[in-house]
């Protein structure tokens, strides 16, 4: 197992050193280096089953992470792009591919399940191929994440439509197979709302890390088992206690701890399906293995950039979304796998179908990466002369890096007193919707140093640093303060440590994004309280004041987790009796 396992690291090291060096990615050279190590190469790791069992948790931590950064609000208003673009591009990408495979010859039966199967995406290569890319956050990152989810839900019925498909019995009533699986998402939701929080609350009081970290890996593991048992995908039991927990105090600490084991296992994960791709049937009927690959891939991203066009995407954001989902998913090999037990497939139909859907992923990340170096900067270069032309920007005393909603309002303020500004975003949606409201923003990623000065940076008055990602924030400020020193810096924090980081580098001002929203609506529930408008103002205030200077002060040890523990413990106890002070007698 020690021989494996150093076969398995170093083969990941090289390939995806190599893979990384000429800009195609992580996620290919963990496929190529599974391909080259495994039975079908040079042999070197034979026993594919039990790593892909083990590094199938990879694929479970992920979709784990994925829910921790979502919050059942934002689950809720995803709604219509999860039930009405998933339910599209599932619908009418099986129902053609259903139609092709009955054309060739498969039998109604298999031909469902063929179709069905290959119209779903897989997870593990879409959702980290657009993380490392910051892509995530942009309308193409968005709805493919809505169609994975959509894709992941409709996997339930369609393990229940095998058997039904060939003809046979299911173990038991359809009824009872659909009260299983809503006792088991039951008990995932109640068991994260009121049983994890004490668990954790008490292991977190104990301060024992390693004891912190094997419940966080219990507790993903534990809720893929049960959504298991109940016939769901076990990825979707690990999503809904994410989701749970993302509302918990414990989020960023559960994060910290889950996302070593998950990137490490993800990679064997994609090393065993590199690993399980069958050379040698590609060798015997190349012609066949390689139009089916290459008519599933054009296939799949021609439907989804239809669908993304009209659900609205501009050209940009349709060819990142068509492309990050032209893949087959893992979870086809386990429905044709299912399918061939009962007869629904043939061996061979099915040993080529699973070849097709691994060279599919083999082959999405390649041309996903082809396309972001290629194709995409020759048509994002049409989106700024839609909007507005960036070589044309005149100088403005205010720099505005980031348009989306948090710049929005910011500029809407400046406009109402006649101040002029520059705009600069990097999603080319948001440049062409605020154009719609009588906004102009240019097209362009803002910490470029080339795009800065474009919109005026060297002369500005006022730099106003709006853009989402912490890291980029950070980056962003250093640019500013070394290349435009003239300006003055104001940030948007996302928490308190990626304020102590803009701290060091010396921005003029900072806010955290969600602390004044936080503390208008304290001031509201104090209301609703019974307590005067004036006594909930003063609260608020003081807790405000406060809580700014022991966020100055806390900057001399940030990193020390300890000790801020220790004083955000004593700002709260001070701040409890001051008010108990302040009661009446």
């Amino acid at each position: 197992m020690l021989i494996t396992l150093v076969v398995l690291l170093a083969a990941a090291v090289l390939m995806v050193s190599v893979s990384r060096k000429f800009g195609l990615g992580s996620i290919l050279g963990y496929l190529v280096a599974g391909v080259l190590i495994g039975p079908f190469g040079l042999r070197l790791v034979t026993d594919v089953s039990s790593i892909g069992a083990i590094a199938e948790l990879g694929v479970l931590m992920l979709l784990f992470i994925i829910g921790l950064e979502l919050r059942l609000p934002r689950v809720w208003s995803m709604r219509r792009s999860v039930f009405g673009l998933g339910a599209a591009q599932v619908g009418v990408t099986g129902t053609v591919l259903t139609l092709i495979a009955h054309w060739l010859g498969v039998p109604w039966a298999g031909a469902t399940i063929l179709g069905l199967g290959l119209a779903l995406s897989s997870t593990a290569i879409v959702l980290p191929l657009l993380s490392e890319r910051k892509l995530l956050t942009l309308v193409s990152g968005r709805d493919s994440f809505a169609v994975l989810l959509f894709q992941d839900l409709a996997s339930v019925p369609l393990i229940a439509l095998v058997p039904i498909l060939a003809g046979q019995q299911s173990d038991g009533p359809i009824w009872l197979g659909v009260l299983k699986a809503a006792g088991a998402v039951a008990a995932i939701l109640i068991g994260g709302r009121f049983l994890l929080r004490p668990i954790f609350a008490a292991i977190g009081g104990a301060q024992t890390r390693e004891l912190f970290t094997a419940t966080a890996l219990l507790t993903v593991v534990g809720a893929a088992a049960l959504a298991g048992a109940a016939g769901l995908p076990m990825s979707l039991g690990a999503f809904a206690a994410g989701v749970v927990l993302a509302e918990s105090e414990y989020r960023h600490e559960l994060q910290a701890d889950v996302e070593p084991f998950e990137g490490l296992l993800l990679g064997f994960f994609f090393m065993s399906v590199g690993m399980s791709t069958d050379v040698a049937l590609g060798i015997h009927q190349p012609l066949k293995i390689a139009v089916g690959v290459v008519a599933l891939v054009v296939l799949k991203t021609a439907i989804a950039f239809i669908l993304g066009r009209v659900r609205g995407q501009l050209y940009p954001s349709a060819v990142r979304f068509s492309l990050a989902i032209s893949q087959g998913s893992e979870f086809a090999f386990v429905l044709f796998g299912a399918a061939g037990a009962v007869g629904a497939l043939t061996g061979e139909m099915t040993g080529e179908a699973n070849l097709i859907v691994a060279l599919s992923m083999l082959v999405s990340p390649i041309l996903f990466s082809l396309s972001e170096r290629w194709i995409l900067p020759r048509l994002l270069k049409t989106v700024p002369a839609n909007a507005a032309n960036i070589n044309e920007a005149a100088p403005a005393p205010v720099v505005l890096c980031g348009f989306g909603r948090f710049g929005q309002v910011i500029a809407r303020v400046l406009i109402s007193r006649g101040i002029g500004f520059n705009a600069l975003d990097s999603d080319p949606d948001s440049v062409d919707n605020v154009k719609k409201f009588g906004y102009i923003a240019y097209f362009g990623d803002a910490t470029r140093l080339d795009l800065l000065r474009a919109v005026g940076a060297e002369t500005a008055k006022i730099i106003v640093i709006a853009i989402p990602d912490p890291t980029d924030v950070v980056n962003l400020a250093k640019t500013c303060r070394q290349y435009f020193p003239q300006a003055k810096i104001y940030a948007r924090a996302r928490n308190r440590r990626t304020a102590h980081l803009l701290m060091d580098v010396g921005v003029d001002d900072l806010v955290r994004e969600t602390f004044l929203s936080s503390l208008r609506l304290s001031e509201l529930v104090l209301r609703g309280l019974d307590f005067s408008e004036a006594e909930a103002r003063r609260t608020v205030a003081k807790f405000r004041e406060r809580d700014e200077q022991m966020l100055v002060d806390q900057h001399a040890f940030y990193e020390d987790e300890k000790q801020l523990v220790q004083t955000s413990q004593d700002v709260a106890e001070e701040l409890k009796s001051l008010f108990e002070a302040d009661m009446p007698r």
